[in-house]
């Protein structure tokens, strides 16, 4: 009977240790966490989710329709540039937006706050991001930015939106001043580069157009200011 007795409560002083002292591991993260928590708050930081993510770019045409709505505006979305996360009371979303204005891009700086629990979004702030912001560029452009490593032109892909955007803009000059009725097509960016100065970027472009049958290509140089407009500077027929 004693034994039994014994070994009753030593079974019950283990079960009270191991409920009373949890793991140490499980201490350290909960702490962690907690201490995670407390340097975040307040300070700006990249969003952990792409900027191409289908929620940011949720967050930023609500922002634009917010502010169409407001301002009664027609501004049109275009893109996100930049996504950044700010923790308060829910997450402020500080947004790099470039928005269609009339038919001409810019760049606007957008932030809207998301209480998640509570089903709340609210637009805080929307304005254009204005000539000191310089130009917006994707990651693809990085290696041309002018406090790069490499200054000077460099090689960009074809592919990228901005190359995309100012081979576009080239495209809409060379029909304008062309006399054919015959309209130009974008065939193909055969090569880019750019180049970044203090208030414009540069893009050194060769390209493959069709009109009808008939396949030509152009050197082009088109310039894009702090406003994101874009202009062509230089045109010439390659008869390689």
């Amino acid at each position: 009977m004693r034994a039994t007795f014994s070994s009753i409560l030593s079974l019950f002083f283990l079960f009270f240790a191991i409920f009373t002292f949890p793991q140490s591991s499980g201490d350290c993260s909960d702490f962690d966490h907690a201490q995670m928590a407390d340097t975040r708050s307040g300070g700006i930081y990249d969003s952990p989710t792409s900027q191409n993510s289908l929620e940011t770019e949720s967050l930023a045409r609500f922002a634009v329709d917010q502010h169409n709505a407001k301002q009664n505006s027609l501004l049109e979305f275009a893109r996100v540039v930049k996504a950044q996360e700010q923790v308060v009371a829910g997450t402020l979303h500080h947004l790099t937006i470039e928005a269609v204005d009339a038919g001409e891009k810019k760049i606007y700086n957008a932030k809207v706050w998301v209480k998640p629990w509570l089903n709340f979004k609210e637009l805080q702030e929307f304005e254009h991001a204005g000539a000191g912001d310089g130009p917006s560029f994707t990651s693809a452009d990085l290696g041309v930015k002018k406090d790069g490593p490499k200054p000077g032109w460099q090689s960009v892909p074809t592919e990228d939106p901005q190359v995309q955007d100012a081979a576009d803009h080239a495209l809409k000059s060379i029909q304008q001043r062309s006399n054919s009725l015959v309209p130009y097509e974008l065939h193909e960016v055969s090569d880019a580069k750019a180049e970044v100065s203090d208030d414009v970027a540069k893009f050194d472009l060769l390209l493959k157009l069709k009109r009808g049958e008939k396949q030509e290509k152009f050197k082009v140089v088109v310039h894009k200011n702090n406003e994101g407009t874009f202009q062509l500077n230089h045109l010439e027929a390659d008869h390689s």
